[in-house]
């Protein structure tokens, strides 16, 4: 299973890839203009680890609490990738897992099945 993790509720935007025990991460600044290209930017993160969307089984992306623009644009464009290519995704928050203290990335699809998140549902957090 190829999974990739979207995070743009942070201080930065973060695309985890995880393709069997191959991890490849990168992050983009928190802006305005990378909100609007997210779609390029991950479209960029898979073609330089040589995986297409096609490829990709599921996508977990961070719901929360963060950036209102980042969490709407991020599940906007995930939302689009369901619709569009049927890739089944996962709306996580790290408060959801409250039972470890430092989590990376990497252990986000484990925990969802874990902590039974469902697919396919989004409940945004945003910071007041």
């Amino acid at each position: 299973m190829n999974n990739l993790i979207v995070d743009a509720a942070r201080d930065k935007i973060f695309l985890t890839l995880m393709v069997s025990k191959n991890i490849y991460t990168c992050s983009h600044e928190n802006s305005k203009i990378n909100f609007e290209k997210l779609m390029i930017l991950i479209n960029e993160f898979l073609n330089n680890n040589k995986i297409s969307l096609d490829k990709v089984s599921t996508i977990y992306v961070n719901r929360g609490p963060g950036s209102f623009a980042g969490i709407r644009n991020s599940l906007a464009t995930i939302k689009a990738l369901h619709l569009t290519k049927k890739i089944n995704y996962y709306c996580f928050s790290f408060e959801d897992f409250k039972v470890k203290d430092e989590i990376r990335y990497e252990d986000v699809p484990s925990l969802c099945e874990q902590f039974q998140i469902k697919k396919n549902l989004i409940n945004p957090i945003y910071l007041s």
